[in-house]
């Protein structure tokens, strides 16, 4: 794999905190100063993602080759081996090696694909809050330190490092949505949001310490201890690697080797460490995501924080939760997966629809957008119930084209609530009139969340619903003295009805928010777009047509980053 002469996510990571902490050095008086800081920040962080974006992707082919060459070995280490073959642009220093802690940074084929989305969403954030007034230095250096968590989650090959980053991320985006979000609901949704994903982050972080002790006892059995030598003499692990530790390559490799699979855990008949914990640690950073019931803290979430703010949230950190919930849940813990994902599909399916439905009640602008992507973040849940290829790469398609279409949305909504200082639907109409460029972006990403063929919504969803069906013949479900098979076909029958539902609502939207007639009495100042207002728009909107009719430039790369995973799983299902 090619890689730079510097350390690129490194500097995608700390390039936004040492920003912050200019900013923060800088007179209160200095806010275009601030602006512009911020801006080219976020700029060099989305070219240096679009570089590792493009260099990754042009080495593909041959990394699923040397990927396919190591799956087909059958040996006890090749969904290990084909992980780290798949990493690229590591950056990895000991950090508190006496607990097993090492700072350990990289992409592959899953999150090589966020790193880019956050680069997107980062620099359309700065350019929509650049009107900020009240307290300017402050909310940027916040919305830095907020990406800079983002980035640091999405790149950590440490599940101490993840957990670091998973919460720095929590603490500005609590600052920014309680002081600069609306007035009445931004203590309590910023508090709400807090409590919500501290919780899920929490029972995550029992149940990986509790997996790292697991794994660090196998290692020193002497079983484990053959396997652990082994890996270190192939130079699978480095040569300086000890059994305790936090490295989700060694922890791979422990889980590859049925360390978290041994039956009578903690005395119960049956009982595994994987089919205990992986609930916690699944559903711990599924929080995030949204997955049901614990969910409603995000619409609240999304309506309280200022635009930017709201773009970030639902763009990029639910992505995080789901892509977490991927990594240190289902990668790590493939036999708590393949139990209990088949009844965690159930409260996926409810996010899907409940969520569409409630969307289509609210007479909130902002609101409608908040439970859309609770429906939508539903889908992603779907895609890794599946366990299978399809899903998967789906699921991942989902992710990236999600967050580029809910920021849209969230920006577009942002324009119009700026100009009428209202989000009541009825209220508005006619604004296509006045705001052309927000009523074609809007029907955009419209288009795209209604999953109309020729957008990335279609390419996205469609993998998922064929997963779910391709899933339906081999997964059961255990309930009581009943087997459920066959189910995940209802399943699938069942959240495709959410697309209907989701086209119903948008279009519902479209009409009486864009069309009809515009009282301008009612709004006389409101006028069209800014230049730096239309490059937002086009700059998210782009993606929404390219990934819709160029699927290859990202799903074999999902693919290749998903195959370790699957490999953990038995190669699907």
């Amino acid at each position: 794999m090619t890689e730079l002469s510097v350390p690129v996510l490194t500097v995608i990571i700390f390039l936004p905190i040492i920003a912050a902490v200019l900013i923060l050095l800088l007179p209160r008086s200095q806010k275009d100063l601030v602006r512009g800081i911020a801006l080219t920040t976020a700029l060099a962080c989305f070219f240096l993602g679009l570089v590792v974006y493009t260099t990754y992707n042009g080495e593909v082919a041959s990394l699923a080759q040397e990927q396919a060459q190591i799956l087909s070995q059958d040996t006890n280490t090749d969904a290990t081996q084909a992980f780290e073959a798949t990493l690229a642009f590591e950056d990895q220093v000991e950090w508190l090696p006496q607990l097993g802690i090492s700072y350990h940074v990289a992409v592959d084929g899953l999150n090589a694909p966020m790193v880019l989305l956050t680069g997107m969403v980062f620099v359309a954030g700065v350019l929509v809050s650049w009107k900020v007034e009240d307290r300017t230095r402050e909310f940027f250096a916040f919305f830095l330190l907020l990406v800079a968590g983002v980035y640091g989650v999405f790149v950590a090959m440490d599940l101490f490092v993840l957990f670091f980053f998973y919460e720095l991320a929590i603490f500005p985006m609590y600052l920014l949505i309680a002081t600069y979000g609306w007035v009445k609901l931004r203590e309590y949704a910023a508090m709400k949001l807090t409590l919500y994903i501290l919780i899920g982050s929490v029972i995550a972080l029992i149940g990986a310490i509790a997996m790292v002790l697991t794994a660090s006892n196998y290692f020193q059995s002497p079983e484990g201890a053959v396997v652990f030598q082994e890996a270190i003499s192939s130079g699978l692990l480095p040569a300086n690697s000890q059994p305790f530790s936090f490295s989700i390559p060694q922890l791979t490799l422990a889980a590859e080797n049925g360390a978290f699979n041994v039956i009578n855990y903690a005395g119960i008949d049956g009982l595994t460490f994987a089919k205990l914990w992986f609930p916690a640690i699944f559903i711990g950073f599924a929080v995030l995501a949204g997955l049901f019931p614990f969910h409603n803290w995000s619409p609240d979430g999304h309506v309280a924080a200022p635009t930017a703010v709201s773009m970030i949230h639902a763009g990029v950190l639910m992505k995080l939760g789901a892509y977490a919930a991927l990594r240190a849940g289902v990668q790590l813990l493939p036999g708590g997966a393949e139990v209990h994902l088949p009844w965690i599909v159930i409260l996926a399916t409810v996010n899907v629809i409940y969520g569409a439905f409630i969307a289509f009640r609210q007479r909130d602008f902002k609101y409608v957008i908040g439970f859309s992507s609770v429906s939508h973040m539903g889908l992603v849940s779907l895609g890794w119930a599946t366990m299978n290829l399809t899903g998967f790469t789906g699921a991942g398609l989902q992710m990236f084209s999600h967050g580029v279409m809910t920021a849209l949305f969230f920006g577009c909504v942002g324009m119009v609530y700026d100009r009428a200082h209202t989000r009541d639907i009825p209220s508005l109409g006619g604004f296509v009139k006045v705001m052309p460029w927000v009523a074609f972006a809007f029907i955009l990403a419209s288009l795209a969340s209604m999953g109309m063929p020729g957008f990335s919504g279609f390419i996205a969803e469609l993998p998922i619903f064929m997963g779910l069906f391709e899933a339906s013949p081999v997964v059961t479900l255990q309930v009581a003295n009943t087997t459920l098979s066959n189910y995940y076909s209802i399943i699938a029958i069942i959240a495709i009805l959410g697309v209907v539902i989701t086209a119903a609502y948008v279009l519902r939207v479209t009409g009486q928010v864009f069309f009809g007639e515009f009282n301008r009495e009612k709004y006389p100042d409101v006028g069209d777009i800014t230049a730096r207002e239309r490059f937002v728009l086009i700059f998210l909107g782009s993606p929404l047509i390219i990934l819709g009719v160029m699927p290859a430039i990202m799903a074999p790369m999902l693919q290749v980053g998903v195959a370790p995973v699957l490999a953990m799983l038995g190669g699907g299902t």
